[in-house]
């Protein structure tokens, strides 16, 4: 009898991940599949001997302040999570400018490319070059607070105000967490499907706290473990996994000239690395009430606005607690 109970939980079970892959689309490995939220435009370029596309949306409000904000994705998203942050910031006249970094969401998918913030600093300055822009605000999310970090350190002329929002890369990793190689990191990502990312993000974004609405980010992501080129994106997740471990920018905070603010959810405790690292160490990693009375502490002209009871976004968690302090800091 109890074989029987088994072998028929056994089959409900499988049966259950079946249905479940089946509502996972199959993601094209540009997202050609998936519609965005606003138009996509792509700019040309040239590196590392190769050629690639950048895709960008760029936003203009009906009625402009004569103002722009530039907006990161993170690395487990695209450009188009920063839909209703577009939409508020647009409404209040602010031209938004969100790209897709370089092995991301519509961009190229290179086969092999070198990763660092430099880089895709770099390639996001030409969108902006291309636009004829001259003067904005960076505001970046997660691994985007990392790139938003760089990009403020290299161009500080170009960089208005600085905006984190629970920005990994308020430690530094590499002290806690023992070197994978890209090979290693690389056989971890083949493993990826759709449950492992969405457990993943149920207890490192979300508190445990699934709504359906959060399937909109997952599912792009989730998808391309399907697709049969999956290898392409695996070697490039790994590839920008490394970058942010080997390429800290906590030691720079000092050097920012920007103004700054820092939205910091409070339940956050994402940390890259945290489950190589050995047990000891894990539980002092990613404590984000602390890492981010840190950051303000060593970033000039800097305020911090802590939100309790949220996690690692902020502006999809919770938008009304995210967009109010924004929209005051951006009209200072």
């Amino acid at each position: 009898m109890k074989t029987k109970i088994h072998i028929f939980f056994g089959v409900a079970l499988v049966c259950l991940f079946t249905n479940i892959r089946a509502q996972v689309p199959v993601s094209d490995l540009r997202l050609e599949n998936y519609k965005y939220p606003f138009p996509v435009s792509y700019i040309q370029i040239a590196s590392q001997k190769q050629h690639y596309e950048m895709a960008y949306m760029d936003v203009k409000p009906a009625t402009p302040n004569g103002k722009a904000i530039l907006l990161l994705h993170g690395k487990n998203f695209n450009g188009a999570y920063w839909q209703q942050t577009a939409e508020a910031l647009t409404k209040a006249g602010y031209r938004v400018i969100m790209p897709d970094q370089i092995g991301f969401g519509k961009s190229s998918k290179p086969l092999y490319f070198q990763y660092s913030f430099h880089e895709l600093a770099k390639n996001t300055r030409l969108i902006l070059d291309k636009l004829g822009i001259t003067k904005i605000s960076v505001l970046g999310h997660s691994m985007g607070g990392m790139l938003a970090v760089r990009f403020a350190l290299m161009y500080p002329e170009f960089t208005e105000k600085l905006v984190l929002v629970n920005p990994i890369g308020l430690e530094d990793y590499k002290l806690k967490v023992p070197y994978q190689s890209l090979d290693e990191a690389y056989q971890k990502e083949l493993k990826q499907t759709y449950e492992s990312m969405k457990k993943y993000q149920i207890t490192n974004y979300y508190g445990n706290q699934w709504k359906p609405a959060y399937e909109q980010w997952l599912k792009p992501i989730a998808g391309w473990t399907r697709n049969k080129n999956y290898p392409i994106i695996a070697w490039n997740t790994a590839l920008t996994s490394d970058m942010i471990m080997t390429q800290p920018v906590v030691y720079e905070f000092e050097q920012i000239q920007a103004r700054t603010l820092l939205i910091i959810g409070q339940r956050d405790r994402t940390a890259i690395g945290k489950d190589t690292a050995p047990e000891p160490l894990r539980a002092t990693m990613g404590n984000y009430p602390e890492l981010g009375k840190l950051a303000q502490a060593h970033i000039k002209n800097s305020r911090l606005v802590p939100i309790e009871g949220v996690g690692h976004l902020p502006h999809i968690e919770a938008f009304d607690s995210f967009i109010q302090p924004l929209l005051e800091f951006l009209k200072e």
